[in-house]
């Protein structure tokens, strides 16, 4: 079988499209780093994976080995196959966008995963009419007693991953999270890369 490895560099984005069945390995490379991830039906850019519909088909916070993501018409998309981290990843956070970091008090551009989604797809030849929430691999989001949020570092430790496997064609985009103003990518706030590995 052969395996196809690639780089999704620090703080940037990186899109590729994949077949049904075959499959994607995200690696945490360094251990802290998150990386927001979204999929799209081929035939249609309207028509990808959603959180919300996921969160209700699964009837889980996050997915777990063996389950499935769904997309915003309820049906499979992707299946998470393995997973080697703690298995703590975010389904609620919306992608990080020039704004959110304005809020945070950036006075200046700030590399967002946003933008890096639209990036990497442009990259490919491709445009999304709005950003879905992602599925943010690898973040760490406690829900405290009174149903407060923390921005908690990640969990995992170097070489983690998880192994997605298309139910259908379709395109997946990564972003290396840039936030480096919050713990999300670790106590030290510095964004790394990470990498990805295909296989049929």
């Amino acid at each position: 079988m052969a395996i196809t490895r690639d780089i999704i560099p620090a703080t940037r984005g990186k899109a590729l499209r994949l077949s049904a069945g075959e499959a994607v390995k995200v690696i945490n490379t360094h251990g802290a780093q998150v990386v927001d991830t979204w999929a799209f039906c081929v035939e249609d850019l309207s028509h990808h994976m959603s959180m919300e519909h996921t969160r209700v088909e699964n009837g889980r916070l996050m997915p777990a080995v063996g389950q499935t993501l769904f997309t915003n018409r309820r049906e499979p998309i992707l299946v998470l196959e393995e997973d080697t981290s703690p298995g703590i990843h975010d389904t609620l956070m919306a992608a990080c966008d020039r704004w959110r970091y304005e809020h945070l008090g950036c006075t200046e551009y700030h590399r967002n995963c946003a933008d890096n989604m639209v990036e990497a797809m442009a990259g490919i030849g491709l445009e999304a009419a709005y950003v879905p929430q992602p599925l943010n691999l690898f973040m760490h989001i406690p829900i405290n007693g009174d149903f407060t949020l923390t921005q908690g570092e990640p969990l995992t430790k170097p070489g983690d991953y998880v192994t997605l496997r298309a139910a259908r064609d379709c395109y997946v985009v990564f972003s290396a999270c840039p936030q480096d103003i919050t713990p999300i990518n670790g106590a030290g706030r510095k964004p790394t890369e990470a990498h990805i590995e295909v296989a049929g």
